[in-house]
């Protein structure tokens, strides 16, 4: 399938996301679409099957004027997006979610619970997935969620797929499974979008790039005649010398340490962080650093141990006992523990810190109201007003307004799950830099993360986790990629 997308502009309200972006996808090539957060690749994608009308433009579809009615319509055509936010059903089992109003019928027309199963068992096999069909999905983890919706659109039989973020919550052995998947695809014909925040990956699988910035395209080029230094200049119209910003660690007093903790999914953990320090927590997916976290902050109940705060044990039952006493989370998934999609930023990022404005009962408006621009301001949140619905930030600006929101408590201990997960090398840039500025005030950081690189250039210290275990510690001087693999896959 061949698609062209020629001057195309989309506005909601007054707020101008693409403005005459052009975008060519050629039949059997896997097509890396790049930009900052907010710069209009969901939203191009969006207007190109049907989610959203455009304003103005023409898409050609093998040669042929076409635009989809919906997103149903598209896939029918053979157009699949598989969305960065999951479009997972918590409470069905695996397999109901990848069947939802596509259940094959028998002769008599009753669902054909055998086809289901052998149809879904064909394309778990294909990416290597061993998950049970009849696990309720909402217990999956964010990789195995993200599974289900890729095995959902492989059974479409889809001419192109669109892949928003595909690897964010993957373990090195799924990515490497679906890149196998993608080439396979690629010899087929299929045409792949594949939309991504890692540099790595695009040089890896992509045959052509096409940069977006502020809702324009800025350029298109085949891989082999491009370079990271190039890509990230066009993204964010300057040069970043630096990935990572340099730290300069001033550590100070211990203010946190777990001792021999067990839970659920981990046993017998103990470590400990100081005022200023940065702990990155490295493993693969399943391996417990999430549980541990949860645990700490009291969401999942713990079976022993002892959680020590400034030298005080504490019991830490729920999740408004750790606000209060100084601990923050930023989950991995915002979208649905991080944020209340439906509020505005302004009352998102307010919430934990309402009981300050509201000494009396009554909040005092304009105490919240320049709190939260402060904060907006700080974090390049691109909004028009703090009025804005959440829900309608890009990916990338409500895991900043998440961290607003946190940081408004003024934690002692901040837990960062992921935090630069679908988040573009600019804002990367930045949530690092404002990790340098709590630590410089004294807040101790534990930042879980799947990205070496992120694990390897921000932390002062590593620990990494397997099989809910802590299988060791390394100093940020002698950590390596390859050391910390050995420990997160069991090895000494």
């Amino acid at each position: 399938m061949h698609i062209t997308m020629l001057g195309i502009y989309k506005a909601f309200g007054t707020n101008q996301v693409l403005t005459g972006v052009d975008f060519e996808l050629k039949e059997g090539e896997v097509h890396a679409l790049m930009g900052e957060n907010g710069a209009g690749k969901s939203t191009m994608m969006n207007v190109l099957t049907g989610l959203h009308s455009l304003d103005k433009g023409k898409i050609s579809v093998d040669g042929k004027e076409t635009y989809f009615k919906n997103p149903k319509e598209a896939e029918q055509a053979g157009i699949t997006f598989i969305h960065q936010e999951l479009n997972i059903w918590p409470e069905m089992t695996v397999l109901d979610n990848m069947f939802i109003g596509k259940e094959p019928k028998n002769a008599i027309g009753l669902v054909d619970s055998a086809k289901m199963k052998r149809l879904a068992l064909e394309q778990f096999n294909r990416l290597d997935v061993s998950l049970p069909l009849d696990k309720e999905a909402g217990s999956c983890s964010v990789g195995e969620q993200q599974m289900i919706e890729i095995a959902k659109a492989l059974m479409t039989k889809a001419k192109v797929i669109i892949m928003d973020e595909p690897t964010a919550a993957l373990t090195e052995r799924e990515i490497q499974k679906l890149f196998e998947v993608i080439a396979s695809l690629k010899k087929e014909g299929v045409s792949i979008v594949y939309i991504s925040h890692r540099m790595e990956e695009i040089f890896a699988i992509c045959d052509r790039i096409t940069v977006m910035r502020d809702g324009k395209t800025v350029d298109t080029k085949p891989i082999p005649e491009t370079n990271f230094e190039e890509v990230v200049k066009k993204m964010v119209g300057r040069e970043l010398t630096d990935r990572f910003p340099k730290r300069n660690s001033q550590i100070g007093e211990t203010v946190l340490e777990v001792k021999n903790l067990t839970g659920k999914a981990f046993r017998d953990v103990s470590f400990s962080i100081s005022s200023g320090e940065i702990v990155g927590v490295s493993g693969l997916m399943g391996a417990g650093r999430t549980e541990i976290m949860r645990g700490i902050f009291g969401l999942d109940s713990l079976e022993s141990g002892e959680v020590i705060l400034n030298g005080k044990k504490v019991t830490i039952k729920n999740a408004s006992q750790a606000v209060n006493l100084g601990i923050g989370f930023i989950t991995e998934d915002r979208k649905d523990e991080g944020l209340v999609l439906d509020f505005s930023i302004k009352d998102n990022i307010a919430l934990p810190s309402l009981s300050s404005f509201a000494p009396k009962g009554l909040i005092k408006e304009k105490d919240e109201t320049n709190f939260v621009e402060m904060l907006i301001k700080r974090l390049t949140v691109k909004t028009e007003s703090a009025e804005t619905r959440v829900g309608d930030l890009s990916g990338g600006n409500q895991q900043k307004v998440v961290i607003a929101k946190w940081i408004g408590i003024s934690p002692k201990v901040l837990i960062l799950d992921e935090p630069t997960r679908g988040v573009d090398v600019g804002a990367k840039r930045e949530i690092y830099q404002l990790m340098n500025e709590l630590t410089d005030r004294g807040v101790a950081i534990i930042m879980v993360s799947s990205e070496l690189p992120e694990v390897l250039g921000m932390s002062d210290r590593i620990l990494v986790v397997h099989e809910g275990k802590i299988t060791g510690e390394l100093p940020k001087e002698t950590a390596t990629q390859e050391n910390i693999m050995t420990l997160a896959t069991g090895g000494q």
